[in-house]
């Protein structure tokens, strides 16, 4: 497996306080995909994960699609709602007018979160289309901030689903929102506050379908460094299956933290590539 870099980024708030971020990521096929048509975006002030579907490549094409698009929003360096969209806008046309994307399902999950500092005060904003998940660990607990476009979370509620039977329904894989050529391409968002020691899980399905919300939580716990815990999640994720594509970003917040030169050093280079693992030896 390649190794999983981690990056920094450190800033300043308009009051002058220091903001730290440390993140980690990694997409891999998992053991039993032939291609991944997972991708992911890793860049300050956008973190995000696409899960294709469709095909044998159209899922492929439509998750590269949509990061690549958002990757030129966050080069134009403004992310908002509005540019967010108008890039999923374009994916789609991308989608559409490719040549190997006919299949009807073709489309892609997008889940994430970015830092809107556009306001007097900073925020977080998720964002989600699909059933790929942001959870946030806060105070030692786990919460899922997003809310999965799927048959069986919209039966989970209804009543007519309980949480322990919708993990093994077998509709699970069934989605209820898409980026793609005949679903909208309007986000869900939810605000957040940017809160010292936040730590936020960006994941594909992939990850979900092995590990549960404690296990997340317990990898969490174990390791604090972000590239040690997307490590341990990978490889407990491949070693219970690796079913689907996996991809995983960990973000840390640090709030009031100064930064060191070696900080600074790190920060320049924030913007590299994240590193990808694609072969099967977990």
């Amino acid at each position: 497996m390649d190794d999983v870099s981690g990056h920094t980024r450190s800033f300043a708030l308009e009051d002058g306080e220091q903001v730290r971020l440390d993140w980690a990521a990694v997409t891999h096929r998992g053991r039993r995909r032939e291609v991944n048509q997972d991708a992911l975006l890793a860049e300050f002030p956008l973190f995000v994960v696409a899960d294709g579907m469709g095909g044998h490549v159209g899922g492929e094409i439509a998750s590269a699609s949509t990061i690549g698009r958002l990757g030129a929003v966050v080069e134009a360096g403004t992310i908002t709602p509005k540019t967010i969209e108008k890039a999923l806008s374009r994916a789609v046309k991308d989608i559409t007018s490719h040549p190997e994307t006919t299949d009807e399902g073709t489309g892609t999950t997008l889940t994430g979160v970015f830092l809107d500092t556009a306001s007097a005060e900073a925020t977080w904003v998720t964002l989600n289309i699909g059933d790929s998940r942001v959870y946030l660990l806060r105070d030692e607990t786990l919460v899922q901030i997003t809310t999965d476009h799927s048959v069986v979370q919209e039966l989970v509620a209804s009543g007519r689903l309980s949480p322990e039977e919708a993990e093994n329904h077998p509709y699970g894989n069934v989605i209820t929102r898409a980026v793609g050529p005949s679903d909208s391409v309007t986000p869900d968002y939810v605000r957040l506050d940017l809160v010292d020691g936040d730590r936020f899980v960006i994941c594909s399905d992939g990850l979900t379908k092995e590990l549960t919300d404690y296990g997340i939580q317990h990898f969490l716990g174990e390791h604090p460094d972000p590239a040690d815990a997307v490590r341990a999640m990978l490889d407990a994720a491949l070693e219970n299956g690796g079913r689907d594509n996996i991809s995983i970003i960990v973000l840390n917040v640090s709030r009031g933290t100064e930064p060191s030169n070696a900080d600074a050093s790190a920060a320049d280079a924030s913007t590299a590539d994240v590193s990808t693992a694609d072969d099967d030896d977990g």
